[in-house]
């Protein structure tokens, strides 16, 4: 395993490899791997995504009241598209597929939260997996690394599933990660070789820190050949994504910060390194 240093000057060579990340001000960044060379590049949006080649960025607009739209920004030309051609106005969270032809992302339709997908280009909609009309609706979706099926969670239960809806195995949240539970906000990433997926888990403990209202998330791994998980951090780290095999991006936020930041951590927990000060939800192209 390689020290969280060594992976960020591999990633350095790397020229197209670049981070995506929010700052509380609804403003949309892209930076170098290392944080360096930070621009903005959408004055009003939430839940950036970069393209798995590093040339766009999706996120979802913020409008009034509950109007929100799916969007892309290229950044090679600065031109944004926001996808109108949907079911529904209030639509967030995108996820590019491995190939990037594709969109993952949630919808509010019939008092449910859908999972649709859409092309690129915003053309193509459907809906992958819809809410039951029991207010039971999916999150937390990812792809896995072929591009045919996701993983998602429902509150109560892990799911692989195909891209047509159906379930191709589940697990028992309660029984997988141990005193923990998941909100509709958690974040799973799985690793290129489809044998690992990081996901934030909320802790069943006190956080003992004021301020913060609710339980204090953690990273978790879950190894998907065993089918089992394991804490990889303490509370108060949060939305991780891949950076290399040995190493992942995710927020922290220390007792005394007010906003977290974005730090590039090694999966043996020795090493952390800040990448990006007051900013979240990142993402990190191939």
């Amino acid at each position: 395993m390689v020290s969280a240093a060594a992976a960020t000057m591999a990633l350095g060579a790397d020229a197209p490899k670049k981070i995506a990340f929010a700052r509380d001000n609804n403003t949309i960044w892209v930076a170098n791997m290392d944080g360096s060379g930070a621009k903005k590049v959408a004055s009003s949006g939430v839940d950036p995504y970069i393209s798995p080649d590093g040339t766009a960025v999706a996120f979802n607009t913020e409008g009034k009241g509950t109007e929100r739209y799916i969007a892309v920004v290229n950044l090679g030309t600065g031109r944004t598209q926001v996808f109108k051609d949907v079911p529904s106005n209030n639509a967030f969270g995108p996820i590019w597929s491995p190939d990037g032809s594709k969109l993952l992302f949630y919808i509010f339709v019939n008092n449910n939260w859908d999972i649709g997908l859409i092309n690129a280009d915003g053309t193509g909609y459907r809906v992958l997996k819809a809410g039951d009309g029991d207010s039971h609706s999916y999150f937390s979706a990812c792809w896995m690394p072929d591009g045919q099926s996701i993983y998602c969670q429902d509150l109560a239960n892990l799911y692989h599933m195909g891209l047509d809806g159906s379930i191709i195995k589940q697990w028992s949240l309660e029984k997988l990660c141990p005193g923990g539970d998941m909100d509709s906000s958690m974040r799973f990433a799985i690793s290129a070789d489809g044998k690992w997926m990081l996901m934030d888990v909320n802790s069943g403990e006190d956080p003992h820190r004021k301020d913060w209202d609710g339980p204090a998330p953690g990273v978790w791994i879950m190894d998907l050949r065993a089918e089992t998980a394991k804490k990889l951090t303490p509370m108060f780290w949060w939305e991780p994504c891949w950076a290399t095999a040995d190493s992942y991006v995710c927020i922290g936020q220390g007792v005394k910060e007010k906003l977290p930041s974005i730090y590039l951590r090694s999966l043996d927990g020795k090493t952390h390194k800040l990448l990006v000060k007051n900013a979240t939800d990142p993402s990190v192209s191939r």
